[in-house]
């Protein structure tokens, strides 16, 4: 474990009855870096986020955030220590206001401010992922990418330093996809880190400081996403070609 490491997993593992999802899976998130998790579907990339988040125990292994061994915490505590997440399917509280779903947000973990200040965080936050305008607009109403957006602000504003972005970018057309990577690249290097699982190799290769690559729950390749996406492992992984 280096001395500038936010997340770090030791040997973790978890079984489905007699499927091996997540294999002695080892890495480590550094402060302030973006990194990706890959792999084909079926790798163990979701399940990994589900152990580190809570909404999973690991049969096996550590996690440690900030110092702390994390592994089998309830997600509600796990996300009060400073630990936030999207979903592959976007989750918004489709009968509330924008405004309201981030307050909501903001007010769960305590670590934000309360009363007028935290409203002018809030407006901060939809300014920040560019739907100011829809603040007073049912989530329910607004199109796919700007739920997206909304529920990027709504994790923000429980100030996390540790965010986990479930496949964020998927659905997304050409355009919306290039302001979706500005968007998450204006956050390298602040106060959050972020680890991000992603099929979109444009936004590996564009915004990732470092990926690991997942194959049947195991870890097979690890580094600069150049190097990686070069890996003639990974390349089997995703095309099933043993010649590459």
């Amino acid at each position: 474990m280096t001395a500038d490491a936010v997340l770090t997993l030791e040997g973790v593992s978890r079984w489905f009855g007699g499927l091996r999802a997540v294999d002695a899976l080892g890495l480590e998130v550094r402060r302030g870096e973006i990194m990706g998790l890959l792999g084909p579907n079926g790798s163990g990339k979701t399940t990994a986020l589900n152990l580190i988040s809570g909404a999973l125990r690991p049969d096996a292994g550590r996690i440690v955030f900030e110092g702390r061994d994390i592994a089998g915490e309830p997600p509600h505590r796990i996300a009060r220590l400073g630990i936030a997440r999207t979903f592959q399917l976007v989750r918004v509280f489709k009968s509330m206001t924008a405004r309201e779903n981030v307050r909501a947000g903001a007010l769960f973990t305590g670590r934000t401010p309360h009363g007028a200040d935290v409203d002018v965080m809030v407006d901060r936050l939809l300014a920040r992922v560019g739907i100011p305008e829809h603040a007073s607009r049912l989530a329910g109403e607004l199109t796919y990418i700007d739920q997206k957006r909304l529920e990027l602000a709504r994790a923000l504003a429980s100030s996390p330093t540790m965010l986990l972005l479930d496949e964020w970018l998927a659905g997304l057309n050409p355009t919306e996809l290039a302001v979706a990577l500005e968007l998450i690249g204006s956050l390298r290097g602040g106060q959050v880190s972020i680890l991000m699982v992603e099929h979109v190799m444009d936004a590996i290769r564009s915004v990732c400081d470092r990926c690991v690559v997942m194959n049947a729950g195991a870890k097979i390749a690890e580094g600069p996403p150049p190097a990686v996406l070069a890996d003639p492992q990974v390349i089997v992984a995703y095309l099933g070609d043993d010649r590459a």
